[in-house]
């Protein structure tokens, strides 16, 4: 899959994940790791971004429910 689109992300608090956006429209979840990387997320659904934005840690949840099950891409960072 490729997305192509802007997404807002919004600060988190977390030492793994810098901020995290989400497009409702195409259940596309899009991370920016503590590193600089840019991952995007497909066929998310609107409770796990929830659950995630509401999770006592956020890097937590991302590698254990997110990571495993849904397909991601790379942010290729030309439009940064």
């Amino acid at each position: 899959m490729h997305f192509v689109g802007d997404i807002r992300r919004h600060h988190v608090k977390s030492n793994t994940v810098r901020s995290v956006g989400y497009d409702v429209d195409n259940w596309v979840l899009q991370i920016e790791f503590a590193g600089g990387k840019v991952y995007n997320y497909f066929r998310v659904p609107p409770v796990e971004h929830a659950k995630l934005m509401k999770a006592a840690s956020i890097g937590t949840y991302v590698n254990r429910e997110i990571k495993p099950y849904f397909e991601c891409e790379e942010e290729d960072g030309l439009d940064e």
